[in-house]
């Protein structure tokens, strides 16, 4: 990797223009301004170099989207376009079924939902109105995101105001640097599916849970709307942007942060914590033991 220098000075640039906290560039600056002065990046290959300088990245800030990545097919290094991203991401979740993996009816009218991407609000809402269709006559859900890396803030809104009567709980704010502008998210008035009210809702997280998946677990377990089970999640709020840096390299910068109405705060950094903590391998049992014992309980 003979540009090191010059990547690193072009990733520098991307995150001081952009990123969500402005006064953490100083640090993050000389974190790897420092690598660059040690020799610590010298003789790496591209993907080693990524990880030596994300390492360095969140050594020096501990936000997980902030990072360098590499990809072995070339990419074109044009300014990053909004809508090329949002294409991808739709191109993503079509061919993931809109990130509902299945629905399954257990024994005691217990249903669950398996989320592994949280969809767009527009293309993914009749996806997730037919899960909780499905869903509707159970006496409790589960609704299972041990393996969900995460999706779009207003597919979170949709999937949360399932859980609530009509739309006037406001759920969370997303703040954005560059513009200055806030953005808040309410629950939906209209939903291409029945709601899911006045029943016990239980939540699977995992280690791997990340982004938008979190930000429906801590959401719906802020307002008490939801029993979390299972793993703390990875811990990373920050809505962000990619820019091409080479051909192969990519950094990602958080650009604006999520605010919950609940807490005042977010899970940047320290992930959701369950409300039951356990294994993610054995949270659906733990949350099917203790759904069953509801529903029996009336």
């Amino acid at each position: 990797m003979s540009d090191y220098r010059t990547i690193i000075e072009a990733a520098l640039e991307r995150i001081s223009s952009g990123y969500v906290f402005p006064d953490r560039v100083p640090g993050i600056t000389a974190a790897l301004k420092g690598g660059l002065a040690s020799g610590a990046y010298e003789g790496l290959d591209g993907p080693e170099f990524c990880e030596a300088v994300t390492a360095d990245l969140q050594k020096a800030c501990p936000d997980r989207h902030l990072r360098l990545l590499w990809s072995d097919a070339p990419q074109s290094t044009a300014p990053a376009d909004e809508d090329e991203g949002r294409a991808a991401f739709l191109a993503v979740t079509r061919g993931e079924n809109q990130g509902v993996r299945g629905f399954a009816h257990l024994e005691g009218n217990v249903g669950v939902v398996t989320v592994t991407r949280i969809a767009d609000a527009g293309e993914g809402a009749a996806h997730i109105g037919a899960a909780m269709t499905l869903a509707s006559g159970t006496r409790a859900l589960v609704l299972d995101l041990r393996q969900c890396r995460g999706g779009s803030p207003e597919g979170a809104a949709t999937w949360c105001s399932y859980f609530f009567p009509d739309d006037q709980v406001h759920l969370n704010d997303i703040h954005d640097r560059p513009t200055g502008a806030t953005r808040q998210y309410w629950t939906a008035a209209h939903l291409p599916g029945p709601r899911y009210l006045d029943r016990p809702v239980y939540v699977l997280t995992s280690g791997t849970t990340f982004s938008g998946g979190e930000d429906v677990a801590y959401t719906l377990q802020a307002h008490g709307r939801a029993v979390v089970v299972g793993e703390r999640t990875r811990g990373g709020a920050h809505p962000t942007v990619r820019h091409p840096v080479t051909a192969h390299i990519t950094v990602t910068v958080p650009r604006a942060r999520t605010v919950s109405t609940v807490t005042g705060t977010n899970w940047e950094g320290t992930g959701v914590a369950p409300d039951v903590e356990t294994a993610a391998d054995r949270a659906l049992d733990t949350a099917l033991a203790a759904a069953r014992e509801r529903v029996a309980a009336g």
